[in-house]
């Protein structure tokens, strides 16, 4: 299993001179820091392990100063070496440095107590004795403190025992299938380009493959590959790797962009966290609070907004919002810190449990519950909280993926089960897309409603078509979310469809007396006329009533297929035929454009014995209906 050891501890302790002892790499690479004669940027280098495996090392600055490029360092280590200078004991950035490293959920390690031979027997002895009182709580309460000296070598042999003991028994806990490289440095190798490098904290990629820099979103390919310092066809997680990248500059990528797969990472402006105060903090932190927050490599400013109080108490934990100028692209249960603005010192840490948060005001009794699930749920209920957050929208499985920090085939499983029991509905297949089956329960009992008022307000119309009731009541629903509420319903045997036409089931269009009458007194007027049918305002003046309490009756003997609209008359009113006579005409045109290829108006009039006022609307009417198509001036059977 391949594993990433990080040492921290205070300015000039030791770290780096420990580092070149036990594997012969100086990680000092800067001119600057040659000169200084301190570590300023991370180093790196690897030790070959007795059992045969090549332990990555990230040796990480001591100063004060260059504290966001320790935590840098710390995000993808599993295990850390912390260093301790035997002359001067426990300093201010090996507090820090330790505190940091528990923030990021860092809990094995072990202790070099280094410079052990400038020091005589009694003085390391209490040196021990002081740093045993400093672990006291720690997760190296228990670990082993050894006394080392790079100089002489004494202890050496003793540390590189205690790193092999401690590999061994470290537990599996990295991602093997989404593929992350926060990066940490960029620069230009002469004869290959650009260059990124990293600790692949999850996942592998290989030689060839599409990659995307997050948060800003530059697709580019895997041009080459090295791990420790040899060229490699595939990287796994837990290794420091650095990546050849097809035809991007030094300027195209940043320091802190993460490397992933396309796809797979969703930038956010919006975090939901489960922040723990440091009780060493000196004073409240406020609502609203502007930070130095960490994640992974990269640094940026943010608020944190308190969602249930207005501050939060040294060694206090709560669960909030933080909110970026840019995006940031995260995983849920990524480790985070948080530094103050000023001064500029580690005040806080956490976890993510939400990286596509939503903007939220205060904590209510739902949102309280919803982030409880999210932080404290098992993977189930971090499944239905998040789909019960993303509204009719939804989430995709690769959204469920960085959402939930569970493994693909896992997640699979899970989302399968959810999806039998109704819990999760999957409404996108090309999309892979789902959505709360909590919140389409819901949304279909708010169908319900709206065809019931509808069918209340007009009950002379059978139903609403699809695109009435798209635009009227689900106009924010996605199109395949809204076709598939309504096959649902018409299982369920909630509501009915007629070709275009959706209705409650059971529901039946009910006039009143005087609206029957008139229902049945202008069918027999457009009946009785025939082929060549009554004008619309003789009809009306005949039974005594007005166009407009007409007009719903007309309607609604269209929509039960008793009319057909034809045009338009000279005076601008509506030309009706009765279903029966159009279905005549349409017998006689099909007959006669069987036995011919094609027929002229004259003919038509011949064959149906219509009038310039009628035929010409009819043949228009059969053109629009696809039954027949004019070919310059005659008309042809249109092909079916």
């Amino acid at each position: 299993m391949p594993v990433i050891m990080g040492t921290a501890g205070h300015i000039d302790h030791g770290k780096t001179t420990l580092v070149k002892a036990l594997t012969g790499i100086d990680c000092d690479r800067l001119v600057e820091e040659k000169k200084r004669g301190i570590t300023i940027e991370l180093g790196f280098a690897f030790y070959d392990l007795p059992q045969g495996e090549r332990l990555g090392i990230v040796d990480m600055p001591g100063h004060e100063r260059f504290v966001k490029n320790m935590v840098a360092g710390a995000a993808g280590i599993d295990f850390v070496l912390l260093v301790v200078a035997a002359d001067e004991g426990v300093m201010p950035q090996t507090r820090e440095h330790l505190e940091i490293c528990t923030l990021l959920g860092v809990d094995q390690g072990l202790v070099a107590l280094t410079k052990a031979d400038m020091v005589d027997e009694e003085l390391l002895e209490l040196a021990r004795e002081d740093v045993s009182d400093f672990l006291g709580g720690t997760f190296l309460e228990d670990a082993p403190v050894i006394p080392v000296s790079a100089h002489t070598g004494q202890g050496l042999a003793d540390v590189a025992s205690a790193i092999a003991s401690l590999v061994d028994s470290l537990p599996v806990r990295r991602r093997t299938d989404l593929f992350r490289l926060p990066i940490d440095r960029v620069f230009t190798m002469r004869g290959h380009g650009t260059v990124v490098t990293g600790t692949m904290v999850s996942g592998s990629v290989s030689l060839g493959e599409a990659v995307t820099l997050y948060p800003s979103g530059t697709a580019t390919k895997v041009r080459g590959l090295q791990s420790h310092g040899e060229q490699v066809e595939t990287a796994p997680a837990g290794r420091r790797t650095a990546v050849n990248l097809h035809g991007l500059e030094v300027e195209d990528v940043a320091r802190g962009e993460v490397l992933a797969r396309p796809g797979s990472l969703f930038p956010s402006k919006v975090w939901d966290v489960e922040l723990t105060y440091l009780s060493s903090a000196h004073r409240d932190l406020k609502h609203r609070k502007e930070v130095h927050f960490h994640h992974g490599t990269r640094e940026q400013m943010a608020k944190v907004y308190l969602l249930d109080r207005d501050a939060l108490a040294p060694g206090d934990t709560a669960r909030c919002q933080v909110r970026f100028a840019e995006p940031m692209a995260g995983v849920w249960g990524d480790r985070v810190v948080v530094r103050s603005f000023s001064p500029l010192r580690t005040i806080a840490g956490g976890r993510l449990i939400n990286p596509m948060g939503r903007k939220l005001k205060r904590m209510t009794a739902d949102t309280a519950r919803l982030l409880a699930d999210l932080a404290e749920g098992d993977a189930d209920a971090r499944v239905l909280a998040q789909l019960w957050l993303a509204g009719p929208v939804g989430l995709s499985f690769a959204e469920l993926l960085a959402l939930t920090g569970e493994e693909t085939k896992t997640l699979d499983k899970l989302i399968q089960t959810l999806s039998s029991q109704g819990k999760a509905l999957l409404y996108d297949k090309e999309q892979r897309r789902y959505v709360s089956g909590e919140l389409a329960e819901g949304l279909m009992d708010s169908a319900a409603a709206h065809l019931k008022a509808f069918h209340e307000a007009e009950p002379m119309r059978p139903g609403l078509t699809r695109g009435e009731l798209a635009s009227a009541w689900g106009k924010r629903l996605p199109d395949k979310l809204l076709h598939m509420l309504i096959e649902r319903m018409c299982k369920q045997g909630v509501m009915e469809a007629e070709a275009e036409v959706l209705r409650l089931a059971g529901h039946e269009v009910s006039l009143a007396t005087d609206q029957e009458a008139l229902r049945d007194g202008l069918l027999k007027a457009y009946r009785d006329g025939g082929a060549t049918p009554p004008n619309l305002k003789d009809v009306l003046a005949d039974l005594g009533i007005g166009q407009k309490a007409a007009a719903p009756v007309l309607k609604l003997l269209q929509e039960q297929g008793e009319l057909v609209k034809i045009g338009l008359d000279k005076a601008g009113l509506d030309m009706f035929y009765a279903t029966r006579a159009m279905e005549r005409i349409k017998d006689r045109v099909a007959g006669f454009l069987t036995d011919n290829a094609e027929m002229s108006a004259p003919q038509f009039k011949d064959l149906t014995g219509l009038s310039r006022k009628y035929a010409i609307p009819v043949m228009e009417y059969l053109d629009k209906e696809k039954f027949t198509v004019r070919v310059g001036d005659v008309r042809v059977l249109r092909k079916r």
